[in-house]
């Protein structure tokens, strides 16, 4: 299995592995090593949580460089949001990590493969693998690639309301006329791209795309944003 994730990583990620045992112990849960016990197997728990402590670092820089007005309480709110259950076992999905756990025949047959919270500790595992292996550098060019992105996708775009924020920053000293405009739409149906621009006073001051429309108004919100602070 380690042979096939190795191979899936420099196809996909560009990532090339050094140290195998390394994600043998990420990849191998509890009820695999308990029915291999002449292999003295090490599974996931111990590298789960150095994975944890990476994640937390690497959003947390993330998220306070790109956010540089964006208050405490919130950063935590969309941190908490990236770095959970729900969004890892999402993640773990799409990396196709599913498919290289070693799980013993009683959680196989359970369907643990499929569990989120199994999902959510393989992702944290592999990340504390990277790390050990190949650094941060590393780390933070796969989230650049799966993890980040996700923002300018809307999945947190209910924790962070730029339209809002563009508003209440326009219009601090009297009315300004704010409004989105279509741009573009490009794409099939099924995966269909919209680009909006934001315009004040009828000014164009901001352009965002998105997969949907609001998404789009939230990014041409963003870079407006961006665009008058002169961040």
């Amino acid at each position: 299995m380690i042979i096939g994730l190795s191979k899936m990583l420099k196809d996909n990620y560009g990532i090339e592995i050094k140290n195998y045992d390394l994600y043998d112990e990420a990849f191998t849960h509890a009820s695999y090593a308990n029915e291999h016990p002449k292999e003295h197997l090490k599974y996931y728990e111990r590298i789960e949580f150095l994975g944890d402590a990476v994640m937390q670092l690497c959003v947390s820089e993330y998220l306070f460089k790109r956010y540089p007005n964006l208050p405490e309480g919130k950063l935590s709110r969309l941190r908490a949001a990236m770095v959970c259950e729900d969004s890892f076992s999402k993640f773990a999905k799409e990396c196709h990590f599913d498919e290289y756990i070693r799980l013993g025949k009683g959680e196989e047959k359970a369907d643990a493969r499929n569990r989120p919270s199994l999902l959510c500790d393989i992702f944290e595992a592999f990340m504390g693998a990277l790390y050990l292996d190949l650094g941060k550098d590393v780390v933070v060019s796969f989230i650049t690639k799966v993890v980040f992105p996700k923002l300018d996708m809307g999945w947190f775009d209910h924790l962070l309301d730029h339209k809002t924020e563009l508003q209440e920053f326009l219009q601090q000293d009297g009315d300004c006329k704010i409004e989105y405009k279509s741009v573009a739409e490009e794409g099939p149906d099924n995966a269909k791209k919209y680009t909006m621009a934001v315009y004040a006073d009828g000014k164009k001051i901001g352009q965002g795309t998105g997969t949907s429309k609001k998404n789009a108004e939230q990014q041409a919100a963003y870079a407006a944003l961006k665009a008058v602070r002169g961040n």
